[in-house]
């Protein structure tokens, strides 16, 4: 099975996440997403395979959020989306692809539902 896991390396329930798809005999193409930003298509394709809003991939927790004035109920997925592009630590993780879903995986448990039975 082929797995593609945005994956942030300072982040706990990352490493968990990457640490059960290799545990699972995965050799995920790992995206440091820091590093290497998806660029808007990319994260729409994401939005659109998962069934998330901006919003929903929204890493609520980081300063930025209030700092930008992402919280305020009026900012529409678009401007979320160009917020995240411009600060990809915006962007929750991890965000795992596989043939059988795109998902992100809070916690990292959940990437067990895209393993093959």
């Amino acid at each position: 099975m082929t797995a593609t896991i945005y994956h942030n390396p300072a982040c706990g329930t990352s490493r968990n996440a990457l640490a059960i798809l290799r545990e699972s005999g995965i050799a995920p193409h790992v995206v440091q997403y820091l590093k290497t930003p998806p660029s808007r298509a990319e994260l729409e394709q994401i939005l659109q395979q998962s069934g998330l809003t901006p919003r929903q991939l929204l890493r609520e927790k980081e300063k930025l959020v209030a700092e930008l004035g992402l919280d305020a109920p009026g900012t529409t997925g678009a401007q979320i989306l160009d917020a995240m592009l411009a600060h990809p630590i915006l962007i929750n993780r991890p965000i795992v692809i596989t043939p059988r879903g795109t998902k992100l995986c809070r916690p990292a448990e959940l990437v067990r539902d895209l393993l093959a039975p």
